[in-house]
């Protein structure tokens, strides 16, 4: 006899983490099925602050969208077989053109046009480099994966990735055009 494998769904998602088992889990969907991700340290949440609040100050300044923080769930794909993928992100930004009034309280359907990704000492590079090719094929242009024991970021888009050492600076292209912030300034000193 063949059992065929469940998968859990976009729309499920939610409703099946608030379960007991849970409660103390950093949990994404990733093709359907549920996966733990590590709990993150002090300097993760530190440098993902830092990022977070350098774009919120330059997007409410000049209006241009919205900013999300603490692995906020975005739905990166949806597929008929049921096999979904919801992550979630440290530090996002979605253009005012896609996201004119505030954020539902259920999981992100909008792709973000920029995605932070801060590693931690328990993520796996594959697990990383998949997070990146996912954010890419579901459409956001620009991704930043920082390296706090490199003290390095890799900018990805769709044309390849471009490593920035500590003495470089970060802009947002077409993304977020005038936004730059120096590598050095992301990490706590």
């Amino acid at each position: 006899m063949v059992v065929e494998r469940q998968y859990i769904r976009a729309d499920q998602f939610l409703e099946v983490v608030a379960a007991p088992q849970y409660d103390d889990c950093i949990v994404e969907l990733v093709n359907g099925e549920i996966i733990e991700m590590p709990k993150p340290g002090g300097e993760h949440g530190e440098i993902a602050m830092r990022v977070g609040a350098m774009l919120f100050n330059y997007v409410s300044a000049h209006d241009l969208g919205r900013v999300t923080a603490a692995d906020t769930g975005f739905v990166f794909e949806r597929n008929p077989d049921g096999r979904d993928t919801v992550r979630g992100l440290d530090v996002a930004f979605i253009q005012k053109a896609k996201a004119t009034k505030p954020l539902a309280q259920s999981l992100v359907s909008i792709v973000p046009d920029l995605a932070v990704e801060v590693v931690s000492p328990g993520n796996e590079a594959k697990d990383i480099r998949k997070k990146v090719r996912q954010l890419l094929n579901a459409g956001t242009p620009l991704i930043w994966v920082v390296y706090p024991d490199m003290r390095i970021v890799d900018a990805h888009t769709s044309a390849g990735a471009t490593t920035f050492e500590e003495n470089g600076v970060l802009t947002g292209g077409d993304i977020l055009p005038g936004f730059e912030v120096r590598v050095a300034d992301i990490f706590p000193s």
